[in-house]
C-alpha cells in the first residue's frame, strides 16, 4: 500500500496585498511570501514586470480559487514615460532603438492625443510579453531575435489622466481593463506624438476592489514574522473581499447542506442572474455560485474555510 501524500506547509487562507519591489519577478515575490507564511498553497493574480512596483495580491490556501476573478479585474497604474526614445521592450530595460526630438508640446496638444486613447482601443501585444504563439511565450521568441505577427485585441482605457508634464517626461494615471499593456499604451502615445516613448517607472495602485491603502512590503512581513504566525495571519484579508462586487446570498443550514453536496438550491429573493457570494447564515462564507436559468443557485467553487 502506498503512503498517503502529506501536505507540506500550513493551511492558511486569505489574501495579502503585497507591495512588490522593483527588480523582483512576480513569481519570486510569490515564493518569498509563501515561504514566510509557510503556506501550503499560494498563487498571484497577474504578473507585474520586474521593472514595475506596487500592488500584487497574493492568494493563500482556499483564496487561490478566487485568483482568476482578480486576474480578470480592472487595474490602476501610475507611470512615467520618456518621450523621444523608443526601446526594444517599451521600457527602460530594453536597448534604445531610436532617438527623436520631442519638439514643442503644450498641454492642450497632449490632451488631444490622450483623448484618442480613452475608451475602447485596439492594442497589439508587445513581443516582450507572456502571450503565447504556437505554445511558446512571445518574450522567449523576442530574446531569440524572432518577431511574429500578433493580432490586435480590444481593451478599455477607463481613465487616462495627465498628472505632470516635465518634458521630455510625462506622468500619467491609468485605469484600464485586464490585458492592457501599459508599455504599449506609452509607445502608442509616443507614436501619435511623432517622437516615440518608453516607460521609465510603473507602479500598480489598484486591482479590482483593492487599492494601495492596504499594501504591505516584504520587509514589513519579515518584521511581523518575528512576532509569530498570528501576526502574519492577522493582516490577511478574507477571501470574499476579492468578490466584493457580487451580491451576497444567504442560505439556511438545510440549503447550505445540499449546496455542499453539489446540488443547486432555490433561495427566496436571490438575484436572477450572474455570480454570487454564498453564505450560510449571516457570516459563514461558503464560496462562489451562479444563478441558473431556472433561478436556482448552483455551487461553482466552494471553499473549505471551516
Amino acid at each position: 500500500m502506498g503512503h498517503r501524500h502529506r501536505h507540506k506547509g500550513r493551511p492558511v487562507n486569505g489574501i495579502l496585498l503585497l507591495d512588490k519591489p522593483i527588480g523582483l519577478t512576480s513569481n519570486d515575490a510569490l515564493q518569498e511570501v509563501k515561504h514566510l507564511y509557510k503556506a501550503r498553497k499560494a498563487g498571484h493574480t497577474g504578473s507585474l514586470d520586474p521593472l514595475a512596483s506596487g500592488l500584487l495580491p497574493i492568494c493563500l490556501g482556499e483564496a487561490t480559487k478566487a485568483s482568476g476573478f482578480l486576474l480578470d479585474a480592472d487595474k490602476h497604474y501610475r507611470m512615467t514615460c520618456r518621450l523621444g526614445v523608443r526601446t526594444t521592450t517599451g521600457d527602460a530595460e530594453g536597448e534604445v532603438l531610436e532617438t527623436r526630438p520631442v519638439g514643442a508640446l503644450d498641454a492642450a496638444a497632449l490632451e488631444a492625443v490622450l483623448d484618442r486613447f480613452r475608451g475602447p482601443i485596439q492594442q497589439v501585444p508587445p513581443m516582450y510579453s507572456a502571450v503565447k504563439h504556437q505554445g511558446e511565450r512571445l518574450y522567449k521568441l523576442a530574446r531569440q531575435g524572432v518577431e511574429v505577427a500578433r493580432e490586435a485585441r480590444t481593451v478599455v482605457i477607463r481613465g487616462l489622466t495627465l498628472l505632470a508634464m516635465n518634458l521630455p517626461e510625462l506622468e500619467l494615471d491609468v485605469h484600464c481593463t485586464k490585458g492592457t499593456y501599459v508599455r504599449t499604451l506609452a509607445e502608442d502615445i509616443g507614436d501619435l506624438l511623432g517622437c516615440g516613448a518608453h516607460v521609465t517607472t510603473l507602479r500598480r495602485l489598484g486591482v479590482g476592489p483593492y487599492d494601495e491603502a492596504g499594501m504591505i512590503t516584504l520587509a514589513d512581513l519579515k518584521k511581523l514574522l518575528l512576532q509569530g504566525f498570528e501576526a502574519l495571519d492577522a493582516i490577511l484579508l478574507p477571501v470574499e473581499t476579492a468578490l466584493a462586487q457580487w451580491p451576497g446570498v444567504r442560505l439556511s443550514s438545510d440549503a447550505a447542506f445540499y449546496l455542499r453536496q453539489g446540488q443547486p438550491v432555490l433561495v427566496p429573493h436571490a438575484p436572477t442572474s450572474g455570480w454570487v457570494r454564498l453564505y450560510q447564515g449571516e457570516h459563514q462564507f461558503l464560496g462562489m455560485g451562479q444563478i441558473l436559468d431556472d433561478g436556482r443557485v448552483a455551487p461553482k467553487r466552494l471553499m473549505n474555510l471551516r
